[in-house]
């Protein structure tokens, strides 16, 4: 499903409405397309003809599927059209291929100036519904996953579907005890504030969403930033933010996580996570929640963002919380985000096993960064992965190890060069990477020291969330049998992008922005000639996660590049590990099976696999009354086990890292 305007909360935008944006009805806005517009979309429609790595035909079939994302981006519940807005609108459905090539972008505005006009409908019924006290006894539900489901056929329908709607958010106040008085004024307020949001849209805000329904097409990292977006993803990637270092993203009426950024206030938090959404913001410890429920994201951002040592208070919808349970509630204390806060660390932890204790030097790495300003200058000592990790391990060897792990969870990749030369630190010398572009060129990028940093026992532990240059880094490892990695499936990210400025292209009047085109233009390989992408890579040793299902995946969009395999490089292996990786996988298991964290794991993954895969929720007060009292005993039991656990030493918070510490030990001690 296509994400829409994703930003680094290092910007600040402010939209001010103006005084005739606040008398204007919703429908009377009628936005129209800028004249710089066309010459865009016609230079934007002929890069990625040209330059993309997937090229795709802009033919009939893609116009299908524009046509299918732009509505999905626009209406993604699925609960403002009308079905005979729908069949309208699919007048136009083949022809969006030679709208996009001509510049012709009536239809991309007509759809949303109908949204706009729908919208004002809902806004007004939900309101008239307010007026009076809700009727929660009728045994009726409400769909809270409607991607999928049909568009209303009737005002009748779409009338239900809206009442049913009004009563789910209402419940979730009503259930925990408020009175209808200040339930209803909440929701009253949250479509106050939903119809100003609406006011503030201007027309680069709906080319935005038409084009990025385009350029999702050709793969999910393609994309096209408005001169807004383009100057944040900027701000954004300088990595100094003031803010609480987290990407956002609208999904609906929804303002979603879509990335923490390493180091970073809501990553330090250790209570914000990707796909978790933001349904409230507080200032201080005693200001008052403010509802942003189908706010812009622009307007969400200046919200959140402030002054450094400054308190922000969120409201989120756990990613993997029940449809019934409680929204948590996460303070965090504003940051500037630098790069030191992304350094590696190091640290030793111990390991007994009997009577004997051992050490393990634990480096987390929460980025693979280089200061390429520093290394301009010829700073010898300028920060980098490489050059932090082998000071680290000269460090920790000193002190005496039995073995190093080397923690990639949660890390999103950064520069390649890193990611080679840190493999290079484990490797006596060889490839690291396969580099395929655009023009099908392979380039083999190599460790070309013959130096080791450590050559004793290693383990590389991995997340959901380790993607890029970390998959690229545990894949070496992996292929090289150098190490064992322990942990959840990656990311399955393989591909690179590069960000083009469109102005270059454009004949526009002096002072005009035409924005930026990020493009992919190469695909990782492994040096076994596997892909990264999709598949990212599978741990020797593997624990079940919360996070398995493809939606915080590569594979979440059915446009994302799929897996492929070239021809392996040249590589000799440190060592063959089949037969030792068979002993560690049957050493793990059995630990597992006296495990409590591994046990409460088991449980979450099915619970949140229920979750997710739920698509109703009833909206009779008794029935969802019972639901959230059960979910809330059950929490309130799961910690009171742990508590108990806990106090007796049965129990292990970090089960990714006690186990590969394990794992590790396993690896020391097994024979081959």
């Amino acid at each position: 499903m296509l994400k829409k305007f994703f930003v680094a909360l290092g910007a600040f935008w402010i939209i001010a409405a103006s005084a005739q944006q606040d008398s204007t009805s919703l429908s009377s806005l009628n936005l129209q397309p800028m004249p710089r517009h066309q010459q865009i979309s016609q230079v934007v429609t002929g890069l990625l003809n040209s330059e993309a790595y997937h090229k795709v035909e802009i033919d009939d079939e893609l116009s299908k599927k524009v046509f299918k994302e732009y509505l999905a981006a626009v209406d993604y519940t699925r609960s403002f059209f009308l079905q005979s807005d729908i069949d309208r609108f699919a007048k136009d459905e083949l022809k969006l291929d030679n709208y996009l090539q001509d510049g012709k972008l009536a239809f991309a505005y007509d759809v949303y100036n109908t949204f706009l006009m729908r919208a004002e409908d809902r806004i007004a019924f939900t309101r008239t519904l307010l007026e009076d006290s809700m009727d929660f006894s009728a045994n009726d539900s409400f769909e809270v996953d409607r991607e999928t489901s049909p568009w209303s056929a009737s005002k009748s329908e779409w009338d239900k579907l809206w009442t049913n709607k009004i009563k789910y958010e209402c419940l979730s106040m009503i259930a925990t005890g408020k009175d209808w008085k200040s339930t209803s004024d909440v929701v009253r307020k949250r479509y106050d504030n939903y119809e100003r949001q609406l006011k503030k849209m201007k027309s680069e805000d709906v080319y935005d969403i038409f084009m990025n329904s385009f350029t999702t097409i050709i793969d999910p990292h393609t994309n096209y930033f408005s001169p807004r977006v383009a100057e944040d993803f900027n701000i954004g990637s300088s990595l100094s933010l003031e803010g609480i270092g987290a990407t956002l993203q609208t999904e609906g009426e929804y303002t979603k996580v879509r990335e923490v950024v390493k180091g970073g206030p809501a990553d330090l938090s250790g209570k914000v996570l990707a796909n978790d959404r933001i349904v409230a913001v507080a200032q201080g410890d005693t200001g008052e929640f403010v509802d942003v429920l189908g706010w812009r994201i622009d307007d969400v951002v200046s919200l959140i963002r402030g002054k450094k040592g400054t308190v922000v208070r969120l409201k989120i919808i756990d990613a993997k919380a029940a449809v019934t349970d409680k929204n948590k509630e996460v303070r965090i204390v504003r940051d500037k985000i630098k790069l030191e806060d992304q350094a590696a660390k190091g640290e030793i932890q111990e390991i007994k096993r009997g009577k004997t204790t051992y050490k393990a030097g634990v480096i987390k790495l929460p980025s693979f960064y280089y200061d390429f300003q520093g290394a301009k200058s010829g700073d010898k000592s300028f920060k980098s992965t490489s050059f932090d990790v082998k000071m680290i391990i000269d460090s920790l060897t000193k002190i005496g190890i039995d073995g190093l792990v080397i923690d990639l969870r949660n890390n999103g990749g950064g520069a390649l060069l890193e990611a080679i030369k840190l493999t290079g630190l484990f490797i006596k010398n060889g490839p690291v990477v396969e580099v395929k572009y655009t023009d099908g060129k392979i380039d083999v990028e190599s460790d070309n020291d013959p130096s080791i940093a450590y050559s004793g026992p290693l383990v590389v532990l991995v997340n959901r969330f380790s993607a890029s240059a970390s998959e690229i880094f545990a894949a070496a490892i992996q292929d090289y049998g150098r190490g064992i990695i322990v942990g959840e499936q990656t990311h399955g990210k393989g591909t690179v992008q590069t960000v083009a400025d469109l102005n270059p292209y454009l004949f526009l009047p002096k002072g005009e922005n035409a924005g930026q085109l990020k493009i992919t233009m190469a695909k990782f390989y492994r040096v076994n000639g596997s892909s990264t992408q999709i598949k990212g890579v599978i741990p020797d040793v593997a624990l079940p996660s919360l996070y398995a299902s493809k939606e915080f995946g590569e594979d979440e969009s059915p446009y994302a590049l799929p897996w492929d395999q070239i021809k392996g490089a040249d590589y000799t292996k440190t060592a063959d590990l089949s037969a030792k990786r068979s002993q560690l996988v049957e050493a793990h298991n059995n630990r597992m099976k006296k495990n409590n964290a591994y046990k409460f794991l088991l449980e979450d993954v099915t619970s949140v696999e229920i979750a997710r895969n739920r698509r109703y929720v009833s909206v009779q007060f008794e029935t969802y009354k019972r639901e959230i009292d059960k979910n809330e005993k059950e929490k309130k039991a799961r910690e009171a086990q742990i508590e108990k656990l806990e106090k007796d030493g049965n129990y292990q918070k970090d089960l990714i890292l006690r186990e590969g510490l394990e794992v590790l030990l396993d690896f020391k001690l097994i024979k081959s």
